[in-house]
């Protein structure tokens, strides 16, 4: 189990350097004493400093202490704040939800999934395209394949089945493979 899945974070304004000093140093034996089995971590960056727990209770029983530390030396928080870490989101409950991949590539103007369909004819790649189209996906058509752009792993998955395409990852860059020898296509020139 984690030993700090929750923290306050304690904004002061540029004059509030003192109470890190006074939590993680000597002055605070009160606070050590208080919580007597409870070890918290204290950090800063800049003007914030956070006090880590384990439990909320911890910070709970805390609290009062380093409220009568921030009293003591003259500071009032611009924001006093207790957090919860969500693990399985990768942040503090009270920032706002990451976007995900998908979501930010979209936001870029690319499909985050793709299947290529490989066709028998450059007429059966036109075709497909012009039906997929209809369908509303986004399509790009080469010689004798069909690239189709899909919002979703599960999109492409279904969508790969249905037209025996393979599935990839999206984005601005489609990657090709090219032979070693690039004179390959010639019989091989270049040895």
């Amino acid at each position: 189990m984690a030993q700090d899945d929750w923290r306050l974070r304690i904004v002061l304004d540029e004059h509030g350097s003192g109470l890190l000093e006074r939590l993680a140093g000597g002055d605070a034996r009160k606070l050590e004493r208080e919580l007597e089995d409870d070890r918290l971590a204290v950090s800063h960056d800049e003007n914030v400093v956070f006090v880590y727990a384990a439990t909320a209770g911890q910070l709970d029983r805390a609290l009062p202490t380093i409220e009568a530390e921030l009293a003591e030396l003259g500071l009032e928080p611009l924001e006093l704040v207790r957090e919860h870490w969500l693990d399985d989101e990768d942040r503090w409950d009270t920032e706002p939800p990451h976007e995900t991949i998908e979501e930010e590539t979209i936001a870029a103007g690319y499909a985050p999934w793709e299947v290529r369909v490989p066709c028998r004819s450059h007429g059966e790649a036109r075709e497909l395209a012009d039906r997929l189209e209809a369908e509303g996906y986004g399509v790009v058509r080469r010689w004798s394949y069909v690239i189709v752009g899909t919002s979703s792993k599960e999109e492409a998955e279904e969508l790969a089945g249905r037209l025996h395409g393979e599935v990839e990852a999206g984005g601005e860059l489609v990657w090709e493979t090219a032979p070693k020898n690039p004179f390959a296509v010639f019989g091989g020139l270049s040895g």
